[in-house]
């Protein structure tokens, strides 16, 4: 992607099965399971930039004895930083004491059963360490300590806020993560009470009570009363301090979360091939947690999967598949070959089929995988094509052009480099402009000057300035005849509300160009009008509010908003013909079918907060404020 925005956390949770003991005997470690844990956050360092977690939980240590240990960074090398002063607890140790897990979870931190592990990519809000996860929510009685990490986003927060107001809380912060927080601490602490008051009057001691209530405790039951009024997309992991653990998933399966269990640990990520690397399984044996379930793992080893709420039609977030998660997952690095063979026909007819005279390139490095798909279909169309030529050349019998219609390929070159960021210590605008667009260079020498069309594959575009300002600028510079820009995602036209950092709508390409559009055929009332209409809506319940931006997106074709987009990110100085040609949203089905949250192209939100999102921040354009819509 050539737009940097900000996206999706990621998440990592280890539960060991087995004592320490085993581990030690049979990897030759008691660290087994934070050794893991340290493989699973680092292979998933795409989905965090700003800071990174660890929590850990010790089963059944004695009262007075430490049983919850936590480190956060935000460091520039966080997981460096993290992990650095995690294991600095283990420097110069005795080798004896070094192998004797028994004294190892007694005397140090880390060294325990439940592990959880969070990487943040800050959306919004403060970035300071206080904001960096796993969340602790602490209380004298180990039933009711509490440690929460998630990927999430929602979309009613003041309405959460609020609701714990009228339970008499008074929260310390109005953000969605001590929301949540507070919002499962409560209903815990009501678990806790009621079964507290079920076994008291039967004569058990305190201390007998604790252990009924490790054994007791309903954490589906739990999750249902103090999940229910969630809307937006999530995937939560907590940790209660006696051992009980559990990860649960939005009821429409935005929030992408995997977990593998066997009989030495139960290991969830948000990303599948992080699970296979650290604990070297197969793809099948990973699987995902269904829409709207928690797995739950309760002290004693078991291991559930049930539901918390009603499930709803599942639409994954098609954005993972096209950028944010590691192509090294088998299906999303299939899907995005497939993403990229499908611009094919829009793509030869863009350059008139010419392949003699024309380059084929991709903008580094996310588009990398989608570009082979785009090959895939060029060398398909030209076997097709051969074919044709080689039986005319037969039917003629005139095989001397034979060796010339073999040798006819795509002229795949790597024309776009990534350069290093360039610091720039002129505060003048225009010298710093200049300095920053040139984060990108070409390979000269390669484009016929005025002869060749350049066709260059991006994986998305959403606000087109990179484009603009440093990719057709700099190409420009190799005399191309004219270019051709590919995006395997479709035109992103609506906010998004839960997780990605898309919600200010003067920020997306396809939004500044429909307006434009209204503009240049007189329509510009239709945003005053679309204004009223969300205006009146504003103060409705959430599913009775519609979505007023697509009546505006529908006044114009595809393919016009493609080429009015074309024109905002040609640069003056660019006299060539640029042309921008997305994916179509059938397309971007029919490769990822089993991922199909759009709503960020169509503006068909999954939960009925999405559509009031959509219209808020349609509002605060108008408005002229430049601030989030959720």
């Amino acid at each position: 992607m050539s737009d940097q925005i900000k996206h999706e956390c990621g998440l990592a949770f280890l539960r060991l099965l087995k004592p320490l003991s085993h581990y030690s005997e049979k990897y030759g470690t008691a660290l087994y399971g934070l050794n893991k844990m340290q493989l699973l956050l680092q292979k998933q360092r795409n989905r965090g930039q700003d800071g990174a977690g660890l929590a850990c939980i010790k089963l059944d240590q004695p009262p007075g004895h430490r049983y919850i240990s936590r480190r956060r960074s935000m460091s520039a090398n966080y997981l460096k930083d993290l992990f650095s002063g995690i294991f600095s607890h283990f420097d110069e140790l005795e080798p004896e004491k070094f192998e004797d897990p028994e004294w190892l979870k007694r005397n140090k931190p880390y060294v325990g059963e439940l592990y959880l592990g969070h990487l943040r990519y800050g959306t919004h809000g403060d970035n300071s360490i206080e904001t960096v996860h796993p969340f602790l929510r602490q209380n004298n009685w180990i039933t009711r300590n509490l440690v929460l990490a998630g990927n999430f986003n929602l979309t009613n927060v003041d309405e959460l806020f609020s609701q714990l107001v009228q339970l008499g809380q008074y929260p310390k912060a109005q953000s969605d993560t001590v929301t949540v927080l507070e919002k499962l601490g409560h209903f815990l602490d009501d678990e806790v009470e009621r079964l507290y008051t079920w076994f008291k009057p039967d004569g058990y001691s305190n201390q007998e009570i604790n252990q009924l209530i490790f054994k007791h405790l309903d954490v589906a039951r739990m999750l249902r009363r103090a999940c229910k009024k969630f809307d937006g997309g999530f995937v939560m992991g907590g940790m209660i301090g006696h051992g009980d653990a559990f990860v649960l998933r939005d009821p429409n399966g935005i929030r992408p979360a995997y977990y593998y269990a066997d009989d030495e640990v139960v290991v969830v990520a948000s990303e599948r091939p992080a699970i296979q690397t650290a604990m070297n399984v197969r793809y099948k044996e990973v699987k995902e947690i269904k829409e709207g379930h928690a797995l739950i793992v309760k002290k004693d080893g078991r291991i559930l999967e049930e539901p918390y709420t009603q499930p709803g039609e599942k639409r994954s977030c098609s954005f993972e598949r096209i950028y944010f998660s590691r192509g090294t997952d088998r299906d999303i690095y299939l899907e995005r070959k497939q993403l990229g063979e499908q611009l094919t026909s829009r793509a030869l007819e863009a350059v008139d089929h010419d392949l003699e005279n024309t380059v084929w390139s991709a903008v580094p490095n996310t588009a990398e995988t989608a570009f082979y798909g785009l090959i895939d279909g060029l060398e398909k169309y030209l076997n097709k094509s051969k074919a044709d030529k080689i039986k005319n050349l037969h039917k003629k019998g005139e095989m001397k052009g034979l060796d010339k219609v073999l040798n006819l390929r795509p002229r795949v070159e790597k024309i776009i480099v990534k350069d290093a960021k360039m610091r720039t210590f002129i505060a003048d605008e225009v010298v710093r402009g200049d300095m920053v667009s040139h984060v990108y260079d070409v390979t000269y020498g390669i484009v016929k000057n005025d002869i060749d069309k350049l066709v260059l594959l991006d994986d998305s575009i959403v606000r087109g300035t990179t484009l603009r300002d440093s990719i057709i600028k700099i190409a420009n510079r190799l005399h191309p005849a004219s270019m051709v820009i590919l995006s395997s995602a479709p035109q992103i036209r609506y906010p998004d509300c839960y997780g990605i950092d898309m919600s200010q709508m003067s920020k997306f390409v396809a939004f500044r160009a429909m307006v434009e559009l209204l503009r240049d055929n007189g329509k510009e009332h239709l945003l005053e009008e679309a204004y009223d209409r969300c205006l009146a809506q504003k103060d409705l319940p959430k599913d009775q509010i519609n979505n007023e931006l697509v009546s505006l997106y529908d006044q114009f074709s595809e393919e016009e908003i493609s080429n009015k987009i074309a024109v905002l990110l040609t640069p003056p100085e660019v006299k060539i013909p640029v042309k921008v040609i997305y994916q179509s949203v059938e397309g971007l089905h029919k490769a990822c079918p089993h991922s199909l949250g759009d709503w960020y192209f169509t503006g068909n939100y999954p939960t009925p907060g999405g559509n009031a999102v959509a219209n808020r921040a349609f509002m605060y354009y108008m408005e002229k404020k430049e601030i989030r819509a959720y």
